[in-house]
């Protein structure tokens, strides 16, 4: 088995919150994230795919065609959004650094031709990162 791994770079703004919670609970909470207006991050994603190396091509998987998966369902929806405001997946979920890593699996997950989804791994810039391999 053969492990491959792309990279890409999205900037996105967001917001923690519980509504369940008084405003105090949620500054106690989430600190500065707590801001209903939000605040950005740079974020830096890792995907990583495993498979067998096909005879024929060469390829486990054309990087080219992974690049466009991850542009399409990652990049083209989360670069330069309010993640709270404008992505499904976190009108009711915070969008904490590990919660962005399992949102992007769900979305990259059997749409990569000829291998499997192995790790995403997002970076909150500059250090903070969450991995997660499915489950």
């Amino acid at each position: 088995m053969i492990l491959l791994t792309r990279k890409a770079e999205f900037s996105a703004s967001h917001y923690y919150w519980n509504e369940a919670w008084s405003a105090e609970e949620n500054a106690r909470a989430f600190g500065k994230c707590a801001n209903r207006n939000g605040h950005g991050h740079n974020y830096t994603l890792e995907v990583t795919v495993a498979g067998e190396v096909d005879p024929v091509t060469g390829f486990v998987v054309d990087l080219k065609q992974l690049k466009d998966v991850m542009e399409k369902e990652v990049v083209a929806a989360y670069d330069h959004r309010h993640l709270n405001l404008e992505v499904p997946e976190f009108k009711a979920a915070n969008p904490t650094t590990e919660n962005i890593a399992v949102a992007i699996w769900r979305r990259l997950e059997g749409k990569i031709p000829g291998a499997r989804l192995h790790r995403v791994r997002v970076y909150e810039m500059p250090d903070l990162f969450a991995d997660y391999f499915g489950g």
